[in-house]
């Protein structure tokens, strides 16, 4: 498709922007022209669906920017049409994360073998008895990422099926799932709601999951065992133990000469001291469940990169979020002397959390409600943020 004359591309921008001045770029830069000016219209997410729907028949789309005060607008080539992706390997990958997910929940009906072997077939013969687990697990999943997926459809921004991570012989048996963006987001407020669409649709079910399975639940002593561990406590998985068994769980068997605070706060902080010879909830298998919703929601909503917290801050703060990222990279590391796990999510960050997804339109801010829906998910990551997430007790 040829180009139109620079005069007439001109005209057509001049219908929604008021233009200074006016820079030839060539595709090397990614873009054709460059004008500098003002948005004649108050709304610019209006004025930028105006400008790309007039610019479509040329194969060109707009990029809205800010330099300063002032506001900036790009012709570049649209990029070609995503066409669907066949479903099989989403699916080969998800039937696979079942297995794994019901293996993961299996409850033995006799003794455990030492050898690793016979463990895995013990497992493998009472793997249906995984089913508690692995619905209740994969019903949080699938609720998250499909969050993501039809507000991805909603906003006409093609995105791929979730893919499901199996990860057999693991406490959960996923490492969680992920679908792809594969074109730019229009603006800061489709990216926000693309992000945030995952947590809400995850606590949504996470949270009923939860308090169902602390119901199945009982209370008992914690003694030293070999393998074994206490899930980490969050703010909210506190509160939700202190709704149906009305205590803070686990409640200490000593206090060792420190305060009841200020032995809360350090076990908060540290996993230490073992509470051993205290009390603490035994968690049925769907409690479990909804446990590890909340840590994966915490875990995704980090303020980082390409996560979803990644998404819904770059949307609330723009640019500024990069000054965030040390900072983050800093906490991961002084906690992961408390648990090492946040060593391992440090590294992942330095590889994930420097790029952003911007949009295409960086005019557009977000509203009033959006940015209030910004703030809750920041406070809803400290309720569910586990800095201790498993206390081993052997």
């Amino acid at each position: 498709m040829s180009l139109p004359e620079p005069e007439i591309l001109t005209s057509i921008v001049a219908r929604v922007f008021r233009i200074h001045d006016v820079t030839t770029g060539d595709l090397q830069k990614g873009w054709l022209v460059r004008y500098r000016g003002q948005l004649l219209m108050e709304d610019s997410a209006a004025a930028y669906d105006q400008l790309a729907e007039f610019l479509k028949p040329h194969g060109l789309m707009p990029l809205f920017r800010k330099d300063g005060n002032r506001q900036l607008i790009f012709l570049a080539p649209a990029p070609s049409e995503v066409k669907p992706k066949s479903p099989k390997i989403n699916i080969i990958m998800f039937v696979l994360t079942v297995f794994s997910v019901m293996l993961a929940g299996a409850v033995p009906d006799g003794p455990i073998p030492e050898d690793f072997g016979g463990q895995a077939l013990v497992l493998l013969k009472n793997i249906f008895s995984g089913w508690p687990f692995a619905l209740s697990l994969l019903g949080i999943l699938v609720a998250h990422e499909f969050g993501h997926y039809l507000m991805s459809r909603r906003h006409k921004t093609p995105a791929t099926l979730p893919f499901f991570i199996p990860f057999p012989f693991s406490p959960f048996g996923t490492m969680g799932a992920f679908i792809q963006m594969q074109s730019v987001p229009k603006n800061k407020r489709v990216l926000f709601d693309i992000g945030v669409a995952g947590p809400l649709a995850g606590m949504a079910v996470a949270i009923p999951v939860l308090f169902l399975g602390l119901s199945l639940s009982h209370l008992g002593m914690v003694e030293p065992s070999p393998g074994g561990f206490i899930e980490g406590n969050s703010l909210f998985y506190l509160f939700a133990k202190y709704l149906v068994f009305g205590q803070l769980l686990p409640a200490p068997g000593a206090t060792h000469g420190m305060s009841l605070f200020i032995y809360w706060v350090r076990y908060f902080f540290t996993g230490t001291p073992v509470p051993f010879g205290g009390t603490d909830v035994f968690i049925h298998p769907v409690a479990f469940a909804g446990w590890a919703g909340l840590l994966v929601t915490a875990l995704n909503l980090i303020p980082a990169g390409t996560l979803d917290g990644g998404h819904i801050t770059y949307s609330l703060f723009g640019e500024r979020v990069r000054t965030f990222f040390p900072i983050i990279i800093g906490i991961l590391v002084v906690m992961g002397f408390v648990s090492q796990t946040w060593w391992i999510w440090a590294v992942m960050l330095l590889w994930l959390g420097r790029v952003h997804a911007e949009p295409l339109d960086q005019i557009t801010e977000l509203d009033s409600s959006r940015r209030a829906l910004g703030w809750f998910t920041i406070v809803l990551f400290l309720l569910v943020f586990t800095p201790v997430p498993m206390v081993l007790l052997g």
